[in-house]
């Protein structure tokens, strides 16, 4: 990953500030990857008649409480959603916090990325779900870079859409091959400005949007760097671009 400090926290939100919170409507499953390894995964169907269904890929801290809210979340939304522990082959079941110390210790996982293994399991994911209807899929820190790289290397997605992916300027150079929404905080101490021109510049093809004064993680309303404004203009906007692509 990038040398910034890509997962660093800015101050703890107010207690006033109220994170949202999502009912829990999903489960625990197994998937089952091209190289026969089974990994663990998180699955939450809507109610009704699901629209499609998104992949959602972890930040560094695994399929943790905030991840499975947002599976949760997007049932709500109407999509079957699934977010693959792709940590499994080092660490089985890694969930983590964000206190300090629980950042450094995630951290270790990304020293040294395989992104193929990652990719491997992604595929997995989107396999599992792709009778369902479209596939979309959606990340966040880490999980921004390996959904910019699934557009444009894996198979049967209709569109992505990542939160503050620190490596996607490693592979701009590769062309997505579905429609692809990026969103970036304009204060993240591990993804500066600059690269995000130059991911800009490298891809007219994806929309890319910058949160003034936001910070690394603002999406994730259990992170000290939660931003309610940024993120409540980023959401609807990423299910506006899943309802316009996944049909």
């Amino acid at each position: 990953m990038p040398g910034h400090d890509e997962f660093a926290e800015g101050p703890k939100f107010s207690i006033n500030d109220q994170p949202r919170r999502t009912t829990r409507v999903g489960q625990n499953i197994r998937l089952t990857a091209s190289d026969n390894f089974q990994l663990g995964a998180y699955r939450a169907d809507p109610s009704g008649q699901p629209k499609g269904a998104v992949v959602v890929i972890q930040e560094i801290f695994g399929v943790n409480h905030h991840i499975r809210s947002v599976c949760d979340r997007l049932a709500g939304e109407g999509y079957v959603a699934i977010a693959p522990s792709i940590f499994d082959r080092t660490a089985p079941n890694f969930q983590s916090g964000y206190s300090p110390d629980e950042i450094t210790e995630a951290r270790k996982f990304v020293a040294n990325p395989d992104w193929a293994a990652m990719l491997r399991d992604t595929q997995a994911a989107i396999d599992a779900v792709k009778s369902v209807g479209p596939v979309g899929i959606i990340g966040f820190c880490l999980g921004g870079s390996i959904a910019f790289v699934a557009a444009t290397r894996l198979s049967g997605l209709k569109a992505a859409i990542g939160y503050y992916g620190g490596a996607v300027v490693r592979f701009a150079d590769e062309t997505p091959k579905v429609p692809t929404q990026l969103h970036f905080g304009e204060k993240d101490a591990g993804i500066p400005l600059t690269d995000v021109e130059t991911i800009k510049s490298k891809r007219p093809d994806v929309e890319v949007f910058i949160y003034p004064g936001a910070q690394h993680g603002f999406h994730c309303d259990e992170r000290a760097s939660y931003d309610k404004t940024s993120a409540d203009i980023a959401w609807p906007r990423s299910m506006a671009f899943f309802a316009t692509h996944l049909k």
